[in-house]
């Protein structure tokens, strides 16, 4: 037991029936250690009446620091692509179901509406070109894993081509799971190296082409697909922006500092206007052995300890203790951006979006044509960004506009409640019937200059968590996804929880973060000033604390009556239907609520503000990722990540998605045991229409 707690340090300290594994593989026990921002901000309440003298001691007069802001003509219209596919921003149409009960979080099963079937479009290790082999879950190797779908699967992006019969799947691959992709008896040292390799080649993303007879019928992966591509820990990606060429990011194999092997930790990210995807580097810090005793190394919780994968055995760029690799670490923590149409591009990591645990990072237009790309950073008392682009959006401009990211003005946000002294961290809605407030986008870099004393531009945007820091940004409840609603210009921010807030030592409870031991998350939804989402001050209220308003009365609905919603815990992704519906997938309800994670769509506007439905429950241990929305044609799509975590090799702890019974023979490409998969939901008789 002492030795598997010293692997496991979270057993016995997850909620509910959360799997330790996860905590260990996915984020390197975050919750299990020190809290990395241990800055000395001022708490949310007292933030407000020390703006003006803070910026004074900065340095930072007002009108020098933030950018001009340019007023929307009305809400902003709806993302155009400029390939030849695109992401369903069709008008009309809906999905039309009756909510379903939530499903326990010991049942291993993929639960939808009634009036509903679901099916995977494709399969961790389904192969994706011609010449890759079929998945051999007793004969892995790591030539197969390159050509094959990669494990984990997390951001999602369904394109369609206008005709609907051709399409692409792009998904991001975050993390690996040995205790049951592999048996735990002790192998050769050159079979745990080749695991090892194995795991390098199963991050990162997949391109896959799609095709179907019919619009609204179930997709098929095309085996072979021109446009299908796997991106790996060993793909080479090209550094954009101020850290290209720094000193910062140079290493004894890339001495220019100019191009980067791999990506890693990808969980999140958003499809521009433009047809290209992003992707946020989020746990990179888990993969690297490194000195641990800088105050940059601590804040972005790098250690001197063994890591989980073990990589440093094998490649001694993931060893950051010497002095050839020691600015390895800061070449990822990006936001990365490729051309899912051609498969020989080379990606971009973006780095004036700044270095940080990216969940992803959605781009919206504004009304002066400059880009606004808005990003979270997945980790308790971490902070919520927006990047605004230097140059302007144009229309059918393809190679211009993948350089937009580039180069522009980062800023951090700080929030100020209007409710002071009414909140004790219980989620008791203050007199004035909401949490709401106004904020302040805090500038990190303006201009291509510093806007933060005493570090340079590149020093921001390689410790941006240092940088925001210094420059008084609000902590936050892990903000992972945020997306602006095309529709309103709204700006929803999925805050999934953060056990920590309100104890001694940490900040307390506050407007924007109400609840002391946030176990359920909350969303906060951003009005930029005057519909400008180049502004740099904006008003928030927050649409729901969430959880089951059966066993916490400190849940809100933003007046819903609690009674009447769906229980929902640990909002991750976010995504909207064409009639402005949100959409919540979420990671974690087990530890919270005892059910399984799901996908549920939210009410905006009216009376149904606040209504909480439940459209799919997941199967055992997984979490809900990368949430697609095409209620044009009554389909939803879904990322389903780590089915049966708690489980091994010859005790697996889900069967999902084959589900092969016990002495069947599998057919082929099936196995008896837990496979990530992208899931497709659609009305029952469409796949034979």
């Amino acid at each position: 037991m002492n030795d598997l707690k010293k692997l496991l340090p979270m057993l016995g300290h997850t909620r509910g029936k959360r799997s330790a594994v996860t905590c260990n593989l996915k984020c390197d026990n975050a919750c299990a250690k020190a809290v990395c921002n241990t800055s000395a901000n001022s708490y949310f309440r007292d933030i407000a009446s020390a703006e003006f003298s803070r910026r004074s001691a900065l340095g930072l007069g007002l009108a020098g620091a933030l950018s001009a802001a340019v007023v929307l003509q009305g809400p902003p219209a709806a993302r155009g692509r400029q390939g030849t596919y695109d992401a369903g921003t069709h008008q009309g149409g809906k999905l039309a179901f009756a909510p379903i009960k939530p499903v326990d979080a010991a049942v291993d099963a993929f639960n939808v509406p009634d009036g509903y079937s679901w099916a995977p479009v494709i399969r961790w290790g389904d192969p994706l070109f011609s010449g890759a082999p079929d998945f051999d879950f007793a004969g892995q190797v790591p030539e197969s894993q390159a050509g094959q779908f990669g494990y984990n699967n997390d951001y999602t992006e369904i394109l369609r081509r206008p005709n609907g019969k051709k399409g692409l799947l792009v998904c991001n691959h975050e993390y690996v799971n040995p205790q049951i992709m592999f048996p735990a008896a002790p192998a050769s040292a050159a079979e745990e190296a080749q695991r090892r390799a194995i795991f390098r080649n199963a991050v990162g993303m997949s391109v896959v082409e799609l095709e179907r007879a019919h619009r609204g019928q179930p997709w098929t992966y095309v085996r072979g697909g021109r446009p299908n591509r796997r991106i790996t820990a060993e793909t080479t990606f090209e550094l954009t922006g101020p850290l290209a060429g720094s000193g910062l990011v140079k290493t004894a194999a890339d001495p220019a500092g100019r191009f980067v092997r791999g990506t890693l930790g990808n969980c999140s990210g958003g499809t521009t206007p433009w047809g290209t995807i992003l992707s946020g580097e989020e746990n990179f810090n888990g993969f690297f052995r490194a000195g641990g005793t800088s105050a940059q190394d601590r804040r972005y919780g790098l250690a001197d300890k063994a890591t989980a994968m073990g990589w440093e055995l094998d490649d001694p760029r993931f060893d950051a203790r010497g002095e050839d690799f020691r600015n390895e670490p800061n070449r990822f923590g990006y936001i990365v951006e490729i051309d899912p149409e051609d498969p020989n591009s080379v990606p971009k990591k973006h780095t004036s979006l700044g270095r940080f645990k990216h969940e992803g990072a959605n781009v919206i237009v504004a009304g002066n044509g400059k880009v606004v790309a808005y990003s979270g950073d997945d980790e308790r008392f971490d902070y919520l960004y927006k990047f605004v682009s230097k140059n302007k959006y144009k229309k059918n401009n393809k190679a211009h506009n993948m350089t937009l990211l580039a180069e522009g003005d980062l800023y951090v946000a700080q929030f100020a409640g209007n409710s002071a002294g009414e909140i004790d961290g219980s989620g008791t809605v203050p007199a004035d019937s909401a949490f709401d407030g106004s904020g302040t986008w805090l500038p990190l870099v303006v201009n291509g200059r510093s806007a933060v004393a005493g570090m340079g531009v590149e020093e921001v945007l390689a410790y941006t968590r240092l940088a925001a820091d210094l420059a008084g940004a609000t902590k936050m409840d892990r903000c992972e996804d945020v997306q602006p609603n095309l529709r309103t210009g709204k700006v929803y921010v999925a805050c999934t929880n953060n056990s920590k807030r309100g104890l001694p030592g940490q900040a307390a409870a506050d407007e924007a973060n109400p609840r002391t031991g946030n176990r359920d998350g909350h969303i906060v939804e951003i009005t930029e000033n005057r519909g400008d989402t180049t502004a740099t001050t904006f008003n928030w209220t927050l649409l729901m604390l969430c959880g089951d308003p059966a066993t916490n009365t400190g849940t809100y609905f933003s007046g819903f009556p609690a009674a009447r919603v769906s229980p929902i815990s640990c909002p991750d992704n976010l995504a909207f239907d064409t009639q402005g519906n949100l959409w919540i997938s979420t990671d974690g309800a087990p530890s919270a609520i005892g059910y399984n994670d799901g996908l549920f769509k939210v009410g905006l506007e009216g009376r149904n503000r606040g209504n909480v439905q439940q459209f799919a429950s997941m199967p055992r241990n997984a979490e809900t990722c990368g949430p697609v929305i095409h209620d044009d044609e009554s389909m939803a799509f879904v990322a389903v990540q780590h089915p049966g975590e708690e489980g091994t090799y010859t005790a697996q702890a889900s069967l999902f998605p084959d589900y092969v019974p016990a002495g069947a023979t599998p057919a082929p490409g099936q196995v008896r045991a837990p496979r990530p998969s992208v899931v497709q939901i659609f009305p029952m008789g469409a796949a034979g229409s």
